[in-house]
């Protein structure tokens, strides 16, 4: 038996397949759809694209976007979908068979199994506090990304929101706590362009006497959504990243 501490992507793994096992999976895309088409309304897709999921738990939004860049005068739009759960990801490729345009990946936000230059819109939802190394995880995605592409990271755990730190005692990972500004400074410092931010107030109603386990009250849980949640955007510049030496998938 090895007395090795499993490493931060371990823990993460064994955590969100803990959520997977438990069906947090369906739990998040009843939670998250209202904010999350906000945000894909925003992305201006388009038939032909390449997009990426990052952190696609069991592909619901994938599968969402799919749809919106299937086949069109630029051709054939393919979504990749990545998470660092294997369960999760089994769990996606179950429920998306009847999709020809999506694909699903294990891996971790410190290294994207994917090549430079590739994807048009990247989508992360409810994920990127969660990786560890947060300044590893936008190099990858800047080096993911297509010359011009544009990124959207969508998250309900920031400074802004304060009803949003109440659920962090609850979590069994660490988590990073930053306001929007911080993250649009940390964008920029990656070399991203046009980095702006909005918040995203979630509209799906809230009934009275509903039991909630991550909020001090239930008013709580109606300011938290009132306020809603962080939305950034940026894009990567005109430029190409080079290709390495070796093959990375």
């Amino acid at each position: 038996m090895s007395d090795k501490s499993p490493s931060p992507d371990e823990r993460l793994q064994r955590e969100f397949n803990r959520w997977a096992d438990e069906g947090e999976g369906e739990k998040m895309e009843r939670h998250h759809l209202d904010i999350t088409e906000k945000t894909i309304r925003r992305m201006d897709l388009r038939p032909g694209e390449r997009i990426l999921d990052l952190g696609c738990g069991s592909g619901w939004a994938t599968r969402l976007l799919a749809r919106m860049v299937s086949e069109g005068p630029q051709g054939f739009g393919q979504v990749v979908g990545v998470d660092i759960s294997d369960e999760m990801i089994r769990q996606a490729r179950g429920a998306s068979k009847d999709f020809e345009n999506v694909m699903f990946v294990v891996g971790s936000s410190a290294q994207i199994p994917w090549e430079e230059n590739f994807f048009d819109k990247v989508l992360s939802v409810e994920s990127f506090y969660y990786y560890p190394d947060q300044k590893r995880a936008l190099a990858e995605l800047f080096r993911v990304m297509a010359p011009r592409g544009r990124l959207f990271i969508l998250i309900n755990l920031y400074k802004d929101n304060p009803y949003s730190l109440q659920w962090v005692p609850k979590l069994k990972v660490p988590v990073h706590v930053r306001s929007a500004a911080e993250y649009v400074e940390l964008l920029k410092a990656h070399a991203f362009e046009n980095v702006e931010y909005s918040q995203i107030p979630d509209d799906t109603p809230t009934p009275e006497g509903y039991k909630t386990t991550s909020f001090h009250s239930l008013d709580d849980l109606k300011a938290f959504k009132r306020i809603g949640a962080l939305l950034l955007m940026a894009s990567k510049p005109d430029l190409r990243n080079p290709a390495p030496g070796y093959t990375i998938y």
